[in-house]
């Protein structure tokens, strides 16, 4: 039984296909410039030639080098000029220059007169013709030649440029990739270290507290892991993993920690770097919150303004001493999402530390907006 041509075998054909029909269109438009060429000089003449007849000659010539086009093309690929090559490959395209032209002179030699060409002169023999037509374009032919390996040698040159910009590109993208990938995974390690301290302080003093933390980290890991390949994620599934991370600190913490969101409706579908909440809201219970006798609040707000979303993790904390965040010595959560958010944002993003007064310290956040799409992973990939 037969089977269809796959897909994939008939786009290469159509590619080739227009390639070469591109090809004859040159060759063509070649014929078209020389008969108009031929046809005004024709008119100073006391006995103009027909048109159609000069036409005639232009194509047979032009399409005669169409025909001897694919030989001039895979001698172009196989002996190109680049780096030490072109010793090689000169020789071999005088030669063919040469061999290529006699033929060509040959070809219409050997046509042309049957169209009229050359009938003034009444020649009698394929051999005074071709003596002719040696003398007025022997070097013209050369010249064609070396236009074509030109051409296609800059097409090729041309296209070994875009091939190595596209893989550049993809390896620059690769290497951004795996950095986020690293600074990524540096911070599971980080959290799960201090959750895990934070449950061992409760384990003796308050076993059945320690086991409901136990259970939230085993939901918090399992979060974790669902996403661990992923950069990106909805705002609205980064929320739900900051809920349990603060259903933990606030068991630890009981009345002393007080957690207020305002996130707006229209921006739970967008798209957040993973665990980029939950570094930010840490940083703020360890450095705000835990020194302060009586405790703080921490407020969490969402918007969206001129294409851009807009994140504040905010706290009535102790501050920073003195005001002056420049100062403050940045531990692993803080200096990882700046690492993160320059590799996915570039210049487009803001991250910002205010101190408040001196009572409290604001997080602002602004990266591009963009709707969330959960894309399916080929199975090819």
């Amino acid at each position: 039984m037969v089977k269809p041509p796959s897909m994939a075998s008939s786009v290469p054909d159509r590619g080739r296909a227009a390639k070469w029909l591109l090809i004859f269109g040159v060759w063509t438009l070649f014929a078209l410039f020389f008969a108009s060429q031929f046809a005004l000089q024709n008119q100073l003449s006391e006995n103009p030639i027909p048109f159609w007849r000069i036409l005639s000659w232009q194509l047979v010539s032009g399409y005669a080098w169409f025909v001897f086009s694919p030989i001039i093309l895979t001698l172009s690929a196989k002996y190109p000029f680049e780096d030490q090559k072109w010793k090689v490959s000169v020789p071999i395209h005088v030669v063919a220059s040469i061999l290529v032209s006699l033929c060509l002179l040959a070809v219409d030699a050997f046509i042309l007169p049957k169209l009229g060409y050359l009938a003034r002169f009444q020649l009698t023999s394929f051999f005074e013709t071709y003596k002719i037509l040696f003398f007025v374009n022997f070097h013209f032919s050369i010249a064609i030649y070396w236009a074509v390996v030109a051409i296609h040698q800059a097409i090729l040159y041309y296209r070994k440029y875009r091939e190595r910009e596209l893989k550049t590109s993809q390896l620059e993208a690769r290497l951004a990739q795996s950095r986020l990938q690293v600074l990524k995974m540096q911070l599971h390690p980080h959290f799960l270290f201090n959750t895990l301290n934070a449950i061992s302080e409760l384990i003796h003093r308050n076993p059945d507290v320690a086991d409901r933390m136990i259970t939230d980290l085993s939901d918090l890991l399992r979060m974790s892991f669902e996403n661990l390949e992923v950069q990106e994620i909805p705002l609205s599934q980064e929320l739900e993993f900051l809920r349990k991370y603060l259903e933990i600190e606030q068991t630890r913490f009981h009345d002393r920690l007080e957690v207020k969101m305002e996130i707006a409706a229209d921006t739970l579908d967008a798209s957040v770097p993973n665990m980029i909440l939950q570094p930010l809201v840490e940083n703020a219970i360890k450095h705000g919150i835990s020194p302060k006798a009586d405790g703080g609040h921490i407020n969490v707000t969402a918007g969206r303004s001129n294409g851009h979303l807009q994140i504040r993790v905010s706290d009535d904390g102790v501050g920073v001493p003195g005001g002056e965040v420049s100062r403050v010595e940045e531990g692993v959560g803080l200096s990882n999402t700046r690492r993160r958010l320059r590799h996915l944002y570039g210049d487009a993003h803001t991250f910002e530390l205010n101190s408040v007064g001196g009572h409290g310290v604001n997080v602002d956040l602004d990266i591009p907006y963009r709707q969330y799409e959960n894309v399916p992973r080929s199975n090819e990939d």
